[in-house]
């Protein structure tokens, strides 16, 4: 997924991730401990930065663990950060984990996803809000934002979807900003294409009945003739020390009125 080229060196890109930081070197050399000098002199290649150094700027400058193995390769050092399979028996606690987490929150609809919306796990309660869509579209691997955007997945059904179709190309506006993955910017590009279905301007209506919160924009879905309303949540690993662990992200849907939660336990009683 890095975008990062061999033969760019470490100074320039730093520098990159700097100014898309919009931070100053001097700004960048107070949080480091450093110089605004000894940054400069990086940037510009007269100093070749240790190992140290490159992964403390990285720290401040939030860079994803991915593109900093890939800031050390530029810089002649070794990967700091492993990249494991999610399907090696060295990650058999984290998936036993996250399958918990998903059974446990049933009837209500959970997923993992990894850095590109590509589904690894999922509950009953996504299954469900799944039934109807087009089968190419449930060929594996299934994609998050396929599923949700293609106008033969869920988009027919959203009945907000302009709001929700917005509030998904931003999230994901947002990572490519930050995470610079040419993949995430192909996918970007084709479910921004997709056509908004007919019918759509009709679907848009205000955010669920008078009694939904209105913290948070709600997903609005028709499900067999019933209309669902739910609010998401959106959780990452604290601190990971694994390519594959940074980039996995846990999405749970919470009912956001009582008539979405009664109907969903209903489905299982």
């Amino acid at each position: 997924m890095t975008t990062v080229a061999l033969d760019t060196g470490v100074g320039p890109l730093l520098r990159s991730w700097r100014q898309q930081r919009r931070i100053s070197q001097l700004e960048l050399a107070l949080r480091a401990d450093s110089s605004a000098r000894h940054i400069s002199f990086i940037e510009t290649g007269r100093s070749r930065p240790s190992e140290e150094m490159i992964l403390r700027l990285a720290d401040h400058l939030d860079i994803p663990v991915r593109e900093r193995n890939a800031l050390l390769v530029v810089a002649g050092y070794a990967p700091r950060y492993a990249e494991t399979a999610l399907d090696d028996p060295a990650m058999g606690t984290l998936r036993d984990g996250m399958e918990q987490l998903l059974q446990g929150y049933d009837p209500y609809p959970a997923l993992v996803v990894d850095g590109t919306y590509t589904v690894v796990a999922a509950n009953r309660g996504i299954a469900m809000l799944l039934e109807g869509v087009a089968e190419h579209l449930l060929v594996p691997p299934l994609n998050a934002m396929r599923l949700t955007l293609h106008p033969q997945g869920l988009a027919p059904r959203i009945r907000n979807l302009r709001a929700w179709r917005a509030d998904l190309l931003a999230q994901m506006e947002r990572q490519i900003a930050l995470a610079r993955s040419a993949e995430l910017r192909e996918l970007y590009e084709e479910v921004a294409a997709y056509p908004v279905p007919e019918g759509a301007d009709g679907h848009d209506e205000p955010a669920g009945p008078p009694s939904a919160p209105s913290f948070a924009l709600p997903l609005v879905i028709e499900h067999h003739g019933r209309v669902l309303s739910f609010v998401s949540s959106i959780a990452t690993f604290n601190t990971p020390m694994d390519v594959t662990v940074a980039e996995l992200a846990i999405e749970t849907f919470l009912p956001a009125d009582q008539e979405t939660a009664s109907y969903l336990r209903s489905l299982t009683s």
